[in-house]
Formats: C-alpha cells, structure tokens, sequence
C-alpha cells in the first residue's frame, strides 16, 4: 500500500507490503522506495516492510529549504513515519546514504529500532579537515545539480569508480537504474547534498561502542573503501557480524540481489530467536 504521510509541512511518500515484524527500509543518494521492489516481493512473506522515499528522493517533498534536509530532520521524519504506522520497533536496513540514516536513526532513539543492517555505509568522517573539504566538494555537486541539471549530474554519477562494476549488470537492469535516476528532483538531490552528505555529519565513531543492537554489516569485495570501513566498525560495535560478497561491488542488494536477500533473511531469523 502507498501512502504520503504528513510531517510538520511536508509529505513523504511511504509504501507497505507483507505481514510479521515491522521493517523499515532506506534506499541511497539518488534512490527511492523503488529500489527494495524485487526484494520486497521476497521480504513480504516473512515481515511487514515499510520502505520510505526520504526526503527530496522519489515521491516526497522536495522544499527549497535545505534546512529541512538536515539528518535531524530526517531522522524526525521516520520517527514521525513509524508513529503515524504504530510501529513501536523496526529492523532497519539501510543502503548507502540510507544507512547513515540508519545510524543516525538508531543513536537518537535505539528503543525504536531492534536490530540494524547496513550495506555500504559509513559512520562518517572522522577527520575535521577531510569532513570539511568533503562538504565543499558536496556543496559543488549540488550547484551542478542545479545549474546543469540531473541529467548531466547522473552522467558523471554513473562514471564514478564506484559504480564501475554496475556496468556488467544486464542491460535492462541498467537502463531501470538510469531511469530511477533521471526521474530525480534536481532541488531534492542537491538539497539532499547540502543537508545530509558525508561532508555534514557528525562523525558517530566515538558511538560505535554504545549501539547495543545486532548489527548486520554487509560489504562488496570491489568496494575497497567500504570493505575498510566496515571491518574497522566491527572493532567497536559490540554484536555486529559482517558478510563480504565476492567480485562485487558498492550496490550488493543490485549486483547479487538474491544472495543480498538470504543473507537478510537469516540474519533477521537469527536476531528473532
């Protein structure tokens, strides 16, 4: 079911499927709702999904106050999104920028969340100067955004290294994933940079050791930067367990959807024990 849900003068667009416990799911940087669609159609049998369009992404609000793209913001925002679902306690997945989302999410209110998985996340930047020149090279984005459009920023989005190994996908997944993209808010996109990219938030790694949560921390073996960052995590996060996926890359739930989802799946059975 589809539904917008109002938030102190915006509206974000909210979809459920499925029955069982409640999980809350948040796509990355360029997303929406519609990323999790093949996986929902496996989740729905064992759990109630909840998968949001956060703001400026798919069919939420995207205001031309970059104050409401603030991660604090955000965070009230899902917290105001289980409340208006009376979903007392989700499992969160989040991806890429979803899961900073999630971390953020689950260290302002951890009596909200029962177990955390991140895929391709980081708890952000931990040096002041590297933070710093992240958030002028992010505000640069985001005038790019505005000044040349998404098309023209999704053509040197798909260049990244980072994507590099999406493009053995097939060509149909490929040209869906493009589309997603295009279909972007231009203002939503660099509203998002300005507000809740790398550049922006707090560094949780001092935090790290008080999130008392299962944690799932799911990396591709191409993504060497990720692959760091999460087997650093694993040193200071008191319950979590990390799985690497051979030959792929930073968008695993997208480059081997399948094996992505058993390995949800077992570890949410797990943590249901």
């Amino acid at each position: 079911m589809k539904q917008r849900v109002p938030l102190r003068g915006v509206e974000l667009s909210v979809r459920t499927a499925g029955d069982g416990p409640p999980t809350l799911l948040l796509h990355g940087f360029t997303g929406s709702s519609a990323t999790w669609d093949p996986h929902v159609a496996r989740y729905k049998r064992r759990m109630n999904t909840i998968a949001v369009d956060l703001i400026g992404h798919g069919d939420s609000d995207a205001p031309a106050d970059e104050a409401r793209y603030s991660i604090e913001s955000c965070v009230e925002h899902l917290l105001a999104v289980l409340d208006h679902l009376a979903m007392d306690r989700v499992d969160l997945l989040g991806y890429s920028l979803g899961g900073r989302v999630a971390l953020h999410l689950a260290v302002t209110a951890p009596d909200r969340i029962r177990s955390l998985i991140l895929e391709s996340s980081s708890p952000g930047i931990a040096d002041p100067i590297e933070r710093q020149n992240r958030a002028v090279a992010d505000n640069a984005l985001a005038d790019l955004i505005e000044t040349k459009g998404t098309r023209a920023f999704v053509d040197r989005w798909e260049r990244l290294p980072l994507f590099k190994s999406q493009r053995r996908l097939p060509s149909a997944v490929r040209a869906a994933l493009r589309a997603q993209r295009l279909r972007s808010n231009p203002v939503g996109l660099a509203n998002s940079l300005r507000g809740m990219g790398a550049g922006r938030l707090e560094s949780l790694w001092p935090r790290l050791p008080s999130i008392d949560l299962p944690v799932l921390l799911i990396v591709g073996e191409l993504d060497a930067k990720y692959c760091l960052v999460a087997r650093e995590m694993m040193e200071l996060l008191p319950n979590a367990r990390l799985a690497v996926f051979d030959n792929v890359g930073h968008a695993v739930h997208l480059e081997r959807p399948a094996a992505f989802d058993r390995e949800v799946l077992d570890f949410l059975a797990g943590t249901a024990i």
